[in-house]
């Protein structure tokens, strides 16, 4: 009776990890689920969207430049290896970060020319000095070498103190001309409408929803899942804009030939319609 009980309750434990695996999942590589359960899935979805119709074209040694978690190290499926960076000292702690080499904000610890590609996920918007780190991004990457880059555009404070800045699709592409980075393309991952549903659903979910768990969750069933799907439906319907937005994905090369790398015509971008 007693080894039973044992084994049920490793079950029990397996099956409890195994969901808050999903769950964490859910975050940042949202599923159908996600939509039940995630207050940010429009913009979330949005952002994956994005990056995974790119990720499979970048190969070689990939820097995840801010890595966090690594949350979209899975989709670099041709990836020769994959490296985190990230500060000491940041607006989140590292508890479940997968951080490969800590750096002192100002030089990286990498050698020139060292990696194929940099991609960097909601992370420009922390810097202060973004000039100066593009300098050291190009130092590290190799001629030709390819840039992906997602920075937010609507969108709340967060990581506060270290949250300094928000891009338009011109501000961010003109920076990275600037500093000698070819656009390849620039894609905008909401329309107006997801972005302004999404910053309602927000703030009901941050400002409004009870902070007891349950009822949170009950919150988040009868009112948050329900305004998720009036905000695709309402999408389907409206003219589409892009003039407001969540997040922009920008694709760049080092340097000059950006058409010969990787496809240029493979981008899918989305351009503001007058």
């Amino acid at each position: 009776m007693a080894l039973d009980t044992h084994i049920s309750f490793a079950i029990y434990l397996r099956m409890l990890d195994q969901l808050k695996k999903t769950l964490r999942q859910e975050i940042f590589l949202p599923s159908r689920l996600g939509i039940v359960i995630n207050p940010l899935y429009i913009l979330r979805r949005g952002l994956y969207k994005g990056i995974v119709d790119i990720a499979p074209k970048i190969k070689g040694d990939v820097l995840d430049f801010g890595c966090g978690s690594k949350p979209y190290e899975s989709l670099f499926i041709n990836a020769h290896s994959y490296t985190g960076v990230d500060l000491a000292a940041s607006g989140h702690d590292h508890k479940n970060s997968k951080v490969d080499v800590f750096y002192n904000g100002i030089t990286l610890p990498f050698p020139e020319n060292h990696f194929d590609a940099v991609v960097s996920f909601e992370v420009l918007e922390h810097l202060f000095n973004i000039e100066e780190i593009l300098v050291e991004i190009k130092r590290v990457l190799k001629p030709y070498g390819q840039i992906l880059i997602t920075v937010p555009f609507a969108y709340d404070e967060h990581e506060i103190p270290y949250d300094f800045a928000r891009y338009t699709s011109y501000g961010i592409k003109y920076i990275l001309q600037k500093n000698e980075i070819d656009i390849v393309g620039v894609y905008k991952t909401t329309s107006y409408v997801l972005a302004v549903c999404q910053m309602l659903i927000a703030y009901l979910a941050r400002y409004i929803s009870p902070r007891s768990r349950m009822l949170s969750r009950l919150f988040q069933m009868i009112i948050i899942f329900p305004l998720n799907v009036m905000s695709i439906l309402l999408d389907c319907i409206l003219p589409k804009r892009y003039d407001y937005f969540c997040n922009s994905v920008v694709v760049g090369i080092n340097m000059k030939e950006k058409a010969k790398v990787c496809g240029a015509e493979e981008y899918r971008i989305i351009e503001e319609s007058e």
